[in-house]
């Protein structure tokens, strides 16, 4: 038997099945990533240090653009300025929302603030109202006789304790700011009872925060939180903040005031002229972003910034020499007289490029599908701009881990959103709304500090004994107090 007729039925069926067999998918073309492991992904790079700094590490290797799973969610790690701006200012529309995640929603009614809320007409309408009604440069100059009041406080403070020993400083600025944000959002001194109960509730926040939540990354994993006794922790603490939050609405409801942020959300709500309604959880959580972001952000970076000034005595007596020539035999520095202070300036701006508050930003979350250089970025895709490595990007900074205030003097580069070099405090849609009133408390309390007082190291500490380790947590306060010889300076 011819076997012709055999092969032509075998290459008509070749053809056949070439002519319908469905192309192979193309694979996107996804940014570098380290290697996996099975369940967990990346996360096992982000164990033993802080994310940023291992984030920073992984981006030397793989480039200012890379993909990790952590768990199960893929995540795009940004870690240049030109990439920054591609991510806040290109594509800002496409990268303004916020990832989903299961401590904020507990903690802040559903995502009602501005900070954790996802991208849409609510967050767009609080955020407004923030700006307009909250932080405007209006509203913050109106509580000057408050930052004066609690600055005065703590140069008292500081004056007593001086012929003691080392004074712990970050104790002290930690319940400046917190008093500080305390009289601006409520009006008033809440009684040592209440105020102990609100320092608790920050601290306790900004832990729950700064930890791991399994439930975040392996959602199938989120038992864990009732095994391991966080969801515990969360639920007390919001019905902490819950309760405490409630009485001093009521309080204010009862008063009548109009000076307060409490006063103006209360009033923002009866009025219906903004087409827009504030619920009562809405009030709460918009009060709950001042403590959990102004005073965090306060006091992280004054602390940074006399740890720095104590480890460059050059830097601390030239800051020191502006602020006292411009102040000549005055008793105190006064918000007007910071303008001049073109080297104070410089100093706090150096310590917010080498320690940025949040050196991670807030997580973004992509709203479709796009490309970076080229490369596929998903829809529903995590973004991290890490902050603390743009911050050291070689294109733009010489010896970046130096701490140089000089490098600021001359130079148009600002933290308002503009120079993606330098973004401690965000750019685009999503920029903080609170840069005003936390840059106007940082320079008044600071360069009062600085007038008022010689500062010194403990004894027979050299600046290299200096602790600089940072803590662990959603913004990156100093690891060890900051203990250092105060002596009273007279004109």
């Amino acid at each position: 038997m011819s076997l012709a007729p055999l092969l032509a039925v075998l290459l008509a069926a070749v053809l056949i099945f070439l002519i319908h067999k469905k192309p192979t998918p193309k694979r996107p073309k996804l940014p570098p990533s380290p290697p996996k492991l099975p369940i967990i992904g990346n996360l096992h790079q982000l164990r033993g240090s802080h994310p940023h700094r291992a984030l920073h590490a992984l981006s030397q290797k793989y480039g200012p653009l890379m993909l990790l799973k952590l768990g199960s969610v893929p995540t795009i790690v940004v870690s240049s300025a030109e990439l920054a701006q591609e991510v806040m200012k290109t594509q800002d529309m496409i990268f303004a929302s916020r990832p989903s995640l299961e401590l904020p929603k507990k903690l802040f009614y559903g995502c009602r603030d501005v900070i954790f809320a996802p991208y849409g007409a609510y967050w767009r309408e609080v955020r407004k109202l923030c700006i307009v009604h909250l932080l405007s440069i209006k509203r913050v100059q109106s509580f000057s006789s408050v930052r004066d009041e609690e600055v005065s406080q703590v140069i008292d403070r500081i004056a007593r304790s001086s012929s003691v020993g080392p004074v712990n400083l970050s104790k002290i600025l930690i319940a400046f700011t917190s008093g500080l944000v305390t009289k601006i959002a409520f009006g008033k001194f809440l009684g040592e009872e209440r105020t102990t109960k609100l320092n608790h509730l920050i601290e306790e926040t900004i832990a729950l925060l700064g930890g791991f939540y399994v439930g975040d990354y392996l959602p199938w994993l989120g038992w864990l939180g009732k095994l391991s006794g966080t969801d515990g922790r969360v639920k007390r603490c919001f019905i902490g903040w819950d309760a405490f939050l409630e009485e001093v609405i009521r309080d204010h409801e009862d008063a009548h005031q109009t000076q307060d942020l409490v006063d103006v959300l209360l009033s923002l709500q009866k009025d219906r002229a903004e087409g827009f309604t504030l619920a009562r959880d809405d009030i709460k959580a918009i009060i709950l972003d001042m403590f959990g972001a102004a005073a965090d952000t306060t006091y992280v970076t004054l602390e940074w910034t006399m740890a720095e000034l104590a480890r460059s005595p050059k830097a601390l007596k030239r800051v020191q020499d502006e602020i006292r020539e411009i102040l000549g035999n005055r008793s105190k520095v006064t918000e007007d007289d910071i303008s001049k202070m073109n080297y104070l300036k410089a100093v706090i701006k150096e310590t917010l490029r080498l320690h940025p508050p949040s050196p991670l930003g807030g997580p973004r979350e992509s709203l479709e599908e796009t490309k970076i250089r080229g490369y596929e970025i998903p829809k529903k895709a995590r973004i991290i701009v890490n902050v603390f490595s743009v911050a050291r990007d070689p294109e733009f900074w010489e010896e970046a881990h130096e701490f140089r205030p000089e490098r600021f003097l001359n130079s148009q580069i600002d933290f308002k959103g503009n120079d993606f070099q330098f973004i401690p405090f965000g750019a685009g849609r999503r920029i903080c709304p609170g840069i005003h009133l936390a840059t106007t408390t940082i320079e008044l309390a600071l360069a009062n500090l600085l007038y008022k007082f010689d500062w010194k190291l403990p004894d027979n500490m050299s600046p290299e004994d200096l602790d600089m380790a940072e803590a662990f947590g959603i913004s990156t306060a100093m690891k060890s107090n900051l203990l250092l010889h105060s002596i009273p300076y007279k004109p």
